[in-house]
């Protein structure tokens, strides 16, 4: 494997979020029968970058990949597992939250980044309890503050200890100027209920709140004595394992290693290769649809293990999705284009729905939803390309509707005997990958016309060329091969010229259309809002909040409200 250092990145060493336990260093898994223990167990030298201590499980970056390693080995490798207990291994302590010093030094797009992955993350776990019948229990045994109270919230089931001591807390806007913004606010108001001047006193008492209140207030679901957390939170977990449809016996998927080249302008897996053109800040994305038929039924699916296509694609898109993101901040646009044989993809869509009752396909269409979601919340631009000798159906299909724009060349190319390119629908395109919005990328991108999206299900596995495919509202313009190469360069060197703020701004706007959930708000509001609040003096000025804590001076705010 080669590897070299971008020349372009966010901040640092490249980021690898490839791990697996025999690398964590800062968290514990323990198995008991259908119950899981999840510790969290920080190391104080162990942060993703120097100049800082992760003292009282405080988090960065690392702790988090780790974390996301593991909540996805929990859904795939242990099938048996049906309720997963999230505490600390520290002693009289849960965790501080995301680490201050990282924060104060760590540069603007590192931080978004940062609170997006960890966001992210926290969806991971509400989505194993929605979708998975994976459950999860907070077993607060100690102080429990800021992104801490946030990893919290995002179980199904929070009982802390009532020994005086531990409290539940959103310190920071009284403390760093900032908010909580991998979804606390939110969580609390949308999830839990929380009246909204109970929410408001709590997001400004340093100190957070303890016991009963706690209880009362809705902040937590039980408080306990010390001496019973642990029983407790392990009868809670037998309790909602109770619940689940997972299976009790079985072998489960390894997540084994994760092969990927890095050259210095060129990123490639087995089915996905990004070329990178610093010049013009593009990465040209080539997904390649499987090389062999799909598998016999669901014996031969667990054969084929990490190896079965849509498993290996959703990993490894996955993967480059969250490197481009750290490690290549000034490459902008990302070009989608694809090969090979749309009808082998519409044939593993099928093997897909016929077994969608069994946990393990269930498992890969759900980490195509995530996948794909991470997607709808990346800043950057996206264009898909539709050529001759594309695949872009069904599940592939998503990827240009998940697009800001979609290209496709109407008829052959001069000199190319291929047949001109197709698009085809697969019943996955109608409600098996939703956005945060809770609708589908086509219900989402029709949301003007409702009865449309019924319409195309009766073109379900028909190839449409590309004046059908315009027409049915999947691809934004069609030109011919006379046009193709101009019409396309000028779009992408028009939105290469354009403001990138802007350009983010624009995106998220425009991508979040129809419903709002709490997902929606999380992603197209707070984190907006967090990430102004992130470039106020206020918070990262010489004399803000962020810069001086922990030194015993007070910060100096400009108290204009804008």
């Amino acid at each position: 494997m080669v590897t070299r250092q971008p020349t372009q990145q966010v901040s640092g060493e490249p980021v690898d979020f490839r791990t697996d336990p025999s690398q964590y260093r800062h968290w514990k898994l323990v198995y008991d029968g259908p119950v899981a223990v999840l510790a969290m167990d920080v190391r104080e030298d162990g942060g993703i970058k120097p100049g800082y201590e992760l003292k009282l499980n405080s988090y960065d970056l690392g702790v988090d990949i780790e974390l996301y390693d593991a909540i996805q080995r929990l859904r795939f490798e242990h099938p048996e597992i049906k309720a997963v207990i999230l505490t600390s291994a520290k002693e009289r302590v849960f965790c501080a939250g995301a680490n201050i010093r990282m924060l104060s030094q760590s540069s603007h797009a590192w931080k978004v980044n940062f609170c997006k992955f960890t966001n992210e993350t926290r969806n991971a776990i509400e989505d194993a309890t929605l979708h998975s019948g994976q459950y999860y229990i907070a077993a607060v045994n100690g102080p429990c503050a800021g992104g801490g109270y946030e990893l919290a919230l995002a179980a199904d089931f929070i009982v802390m200890a009532d020994d005086g001591a531990t409290s539940v807390s959103l310190p920071e806007v009284p403390l760093l100027a900032v908010l909580p913004g991998t979804g606390g606010l939110t969580r609390l108001v949308d999830k839990r209920r929380v009246r909204r001047d109970r929410a408001d006193f709590f997001c400004t008492v340093e100190e957070g709140i303890k016991g009963q209140r706690a209880v009362d207030w809705r902040l937590v679901d039980e408080v306990v004595p010390r001496s019973r957390l642990e029983q407790t939170a392990r009868q809670r977990a037998r309790e909602f394992a109770g619940r689940s449809d997972r299976p009790a016996y079985g072998a489960g998927i390894e997540l084994g290693p994760l092969a990927r080249e890095i050259g210095a302008d060129r990123i490639a897996y087995s089915h996905l290769v990004c070329a990178i053109d610093r010049r013009r800040g593009i990465a040209d994305i080539l997904v390649r649809g499987p090389a062999e038929p799909a598998p016999a039924g669901l014996p031969a699916v667990r054969a084929a293990g990490t190896g079965f296509w849509p498993l290996a694609l959703a990993r490894e898109l996955d993967d480059l999705i969250l490197h481009l993101r750290a490690n290549e901040g000034e490459i902008g646009l990302w070009t989608w284009r694809s090969e090979g044989d749309g009808e082998l993809v519409e044939a593993y869509d099928r093997l897909l729905v016929d077994h969608r009752a069994d946990w393990l396909v269930r498992e890969i269409v759900l980490y195509w939803k995530r996948t794909l979601k991470r997607l709808d919340t990346t800043s950057r631009s996206m264009f898909a390309l539709i050529e001759p000798g594309s695949c872009f159906s069904g599940t592939l299909l998503e990827l240009v509707l998940a697009a800001d724009r979609g290209y496709m060349l109407a008829g052959q190319r001069n000199g190319d005997n291929r047949p001109p390119a197709t698009l085809s629908l697969t019943e996955l395109n109608f409600g098996a990958y939703p956005t945060g919005n809770g609708l589908s990328r086509l219900a989402t991108r029709l949301l003007g016309e409702p009865g449309r999206v019924d319409d195309l299900k009766g073109k379900i596995a028909r190839p449409l060329d590309a004046f059908a495919a315009e027409a049915a509202g999947l691809v934004t313009f069609a030109p011919d091969d006379i046009d193709w190469q101009d019409e396309v360069r000028v779009a992408i060197e028009e939105r290469a010229a354009f403001s990138p703020d802007a350009r983010t701004g624009m995106e998220a706007s425009l991508r979040f259309a129809g419903p709002e959930t709490t997902e929606t708000k999380i992603f197209g509001r707070l984190t907006a809002w967090q990430n102004w609040i992130f470039q106020r003096p206020n918070a990262v000025g010489d004399s803000g909040s962020l810069k001086v804590y922990g030194t015993g001076q007070r910060a100096k705010f400009d108290r204009g409200r804008v």
